[in-house]
This record gives C-alpha cells, structure tokens and sequence, in this order.
C-alpha cells in the first residue's frame, strides 16, 4: 500500500510541475501578444491622427474598422462586408492597398507592409514622413 502511495504522489508533483511550465508558457505568450497589440495600436492612433481622424479610435474594435474605411476613401457600408467571414479578408486586403495609396505609396506597400504585416506596417506610416494626401478612391 505505501508504493502505490508513493507513486501516487511522485505522479501528482510530475502533474504539477507540467501544469506550472504550461502556465508559465502561455504567460509569456500573452505577455507577447499585448506587446505586440500595443505597438499596433500606437502605430494605427499616430496615423488616425494623420489622417485627420482622432487617433483615440484606434482602440474601439468597430469603429476603427470605420475610420479605416473613411481613410480608405471606401463607403461606410463596407463595415457590414467586414462582419462576413472570408469576405472581410478581401475586403481588408483593398483597405490596405487603398490606405498605403492615400498616403503615397504603392499597392505592394499597402499588402506586404499593411495587410500581411500591420503591427510594423501602421508604425511605418504612423512615425515615418509620410503625409496623409487624401483618400485614394477620390
């Protein structure tokens, strides 16, 4: 009785240990990810603000999908495409092109830059000389 006891115990502390390094890992990775949705937000409220657009909705989940399509030059109806799964990547991807053109760069900008890497994207417009030349679709 005392082994099985014994091996009881050994196998609790080997649970807990997994279950503490487990913890311990997704820590760091939540850790990480708000890092990286700070620096998204800093970059998207510096070019709101840009924009002419006040830079506090970069924090307001659907709002700042609006304010990205008023940038864009694009209707405001195009927010309920953006609720439509699959639809919302593509419409997400001209948003990009068109954001990346209002500030004079190039469509390749706008999908590499703003679509397939937009924490360093929007940080790159937000901070570096880019101005705001109005909407691309006008």
């Amino acid at each position: 009785m005392t082994n099985i006891a014994t091996l009881v115990l050994q196998n609790d502390a080997g649970s807990n240990a997994a279950g503490g390094a487990m913890l311990a890992a997704g820590g760091m990775f939540l850790l990480f990810y708000l890092a990286i949705l700070v620096v998204f937000v800093v970059g998207m409220w510096r070019v709101f603000e840009k924009a002419g657009q006040p830079g506090w909705a970069a924090i307001i989940p659907i709002y700042n999908a609006y304010i990205l399509l008023k940038i864009a030059g694009r209707p405001g109806w195009w927010l309920l495409l953006c609720l439509i799964p699959l639809v919302n990547v593509v419409i997400f991807f001209i948003v990009s092109m068109d954001v990346a053109k209002a500030f004079g760069q190039s469509a390749v900008f706008g999908i590499v830059l703003l679509f397939l890497f937009s924490f360093i994207g929007y940080l790159v417009l937000g901070f570096g000389n880019y101005r705001y030349t109005g909407t691309a679709t006008a």
